[in-house]
């Protein structure tokens, strides 16, 4: 109860309060207590806290607050290696909120987005996914979470006793909690707290998919869409385990010398992560959600979907070359490959235990104009990044949720020949973020009109539950129908059928699990 009432603390208040703040803070947008500025000729509200929390403990929620407060910059990130050129802190509960206007009468769609990097890097500060462009084209309040990752999200130190009894799932609570803020304040700044779509790439999805698994998180969230991220297994507490004792290992502790850990400089802590993993054998360490019987009580996906999440409508999607965005075509993964190192190439990125002679026999056999280069991106992807979407979304089928819709990317990169359609390239489309740094789509006629396509279904799903397409049917087997995302959008039945079969000859393993 204390928890809600701090949340809600100001909504009883917040039309009387706007005249009085616009008068103290007459630039910028105005909602509730909160000024933000106008971006792009959208009202944008940057930097707003929502929790604090102490390290390894379970965030509370912050107050709302009783004066004027500026909303003009983003927060802190998380502690990273990966973003070291940004500012950093462990006290990183922050969110960011696009609308096109702070009117609480609105009541439009909210799209919460949680960003990529696995659970150990990444923020929301990537221009690719600031909310202006989308909360203005799609008419929607985007809303956009920092939380902890790493280590400090997600190490497991249960076994050290009941006041880390949260560790090992942090970083999914700190969600939880932004998630509850929306709910609470979100009508001030235009947005329907009963319409509220979560949407995430790559680790963003994953974070989404374990959330649909963890009872905290039920009925915080209407309707949800992954790109390129999926999460079938969480880690095991014994594997957990191992990754603790290996931090503490590589910062010279003791194996029981858990105040340490809670109280050094973040800077080593966030130093000793480049540690060998002791389950994957290579670094970095590893830190995700773990099974930990309470806030996670069952996998999200395995051996079947969680029954919470069933009647979440959800959009699946990737995209047809995933690996080309991390193993760089003109970086040394690449260099001098051919058809007698393919197979021991394409072993090093397999998720999947098959043998990788015996696969790279089998795509030349059916694929026989295909170059070693293309095998190895279409192997990788097939091996690696793609059979959780194809599980996830097969198990929604089988147990009955009729909606949910799949989709590819296919369009290549019209800046980059070496691209093709890969990680990350979904985002500007759905954002509208074509032009900003980072982007590969281009801003030509094609790239606004597949954005354009992309971002109706994405804000069309948060508005009324279905990406609102009479061509894309919702995913069902044996047909597997996918929308396919290019110059010509596209339903296809099972567009690589034969991939999919081939690689569930043998089982996925979760990465990190």
């Amino acid at each position: 109860a204390s928890r809600r009432a701090v949340l809600a603390g100001g909504a009883a208040t917040l039309a009387a309060s706007a005249p009085a703040l616009r008068a103290a803070m007459p630039r910028g947008a105005i909602a509730g207590r909160y000024a933000g500025v106008i971006e792009q000729g959208t009202c944008a509200f940057l930097g707003i806290r929502y929790g604090r929390a102490a390290r390894f403990a379970r965030a509370l929620a912050e107050p709302y607050p009783q004066a004027p407060t500026p909303a003009r910059q983003f927060g802190p990130l998380c502690p990273q290696r990966a973003l070291s050129d940004q500012m950093q802190s462990e006290d990183c509960l922050f969110l960011n909120i696009w609308t096109p206007e702070a009117d609480p009468r609105a009541r439009r769609a909210v799209m919460v987005y949680f960003h990529g990097g696995a659970y150990t890097t990444g923020s929301v500060t990537d221009p690719l996914t600031h909310g202006a462009k989308l909360a203005a084209q799609g008419d929607v309040v985007v809303v956009t979470v920092n939380h902890r990752l790493n280590a400090l999200g997600y190490a497991w130190l249960k076994p050290f006793g009941p006041r880390f009894a949260d560790s090992g799932n942090l970083g999914q609570l700190d969600l939880v909690l932004a998630l509850h803020w929306v709910r609470a304040n979100i009508a001030a700044f235009g947005g329907d707290p009963a319409r509220v779509m979560v949407f995430g790439q790559s680790g963003g999805g994953a974070k989404i998919a374990t959330l649909m698994a963890m009872p905290a998180a039920k009925g915080l969230f209407h309707c949800a869409a992954t790109m390129s991220g999926q999460q079938v297994q969480a880690s095991g507490p014994a594997h957990a385990w191992r990754r603790t004792q290996a931090l503490l290992t590589a910062l010279k502790l003791g194996a029981h010398d858990v105040e340490s850990l809670r109280t050094m400089p973040v800077e080593r802590l966030v130093e000793a992560l480049e540690a060998t993993d002791p389950v994957m054998g290579a670094g970095p360490l590893y830190f995700g959600p773990v099974l930990d019987m309470t806030n996670l009580p069952r996998h999200p996906f395995w051996p079947d979907a969680a029954p919470q999440s069933l009647g979440v409508p959800m959009i699946l999607g990737n995209t047809r070359e995933e690996t080309r965005a991390f193993l760089d075509p003109r970086g040394p993964r690449l260099a001098g490959l051919d058809w007698d190192n393919l197979a021991e190439r394409i072993g090093r990125e397999i998720k999947i235990d098959l043998d990788p002679v015996w696969v790279t026999a089998q795509y030349r056999a059916h694929f026989p104009d295909w170059s070693a280069e293309r095998i190895y991106y279409a192997a990788t992807t097939a091996g690696r990044s793609w059979p959780g979407q194809v599980i996830e979304a097969d198990e929604r089928a089988r147990a009955g949720a009729s909606d949910t819709w799949v989709y590819q990317l296919d369009r290549p990169s019209p800046r980059d020949p070496l691209r093709g359609a890969a990680h990350t390239d979904d985002i500007p489309y759905v954002f509208g973020t074509l032009d900003a740094p980072g982007s590969y789509s281009g801003s030509d006629a094609k790239a606004r009109a597949l954005s354009a396509a992309m971002m109706r279904a994405f804000t069309s799903l948060a508005r009324t539950g279905t990406p609102g397409r009479d061509d894309w049917p919702r995913y069902a087997l044996p047909a597997r129908t996918t929308m396919i995302f290019d110059d010509t959008v596209r339903a296809k039945d099972d567009p690589r059928r034969w991939e999919r079969e081939f690689w569930s000859l043998a089982p996925y393993v979760q990465p990190g699990t």
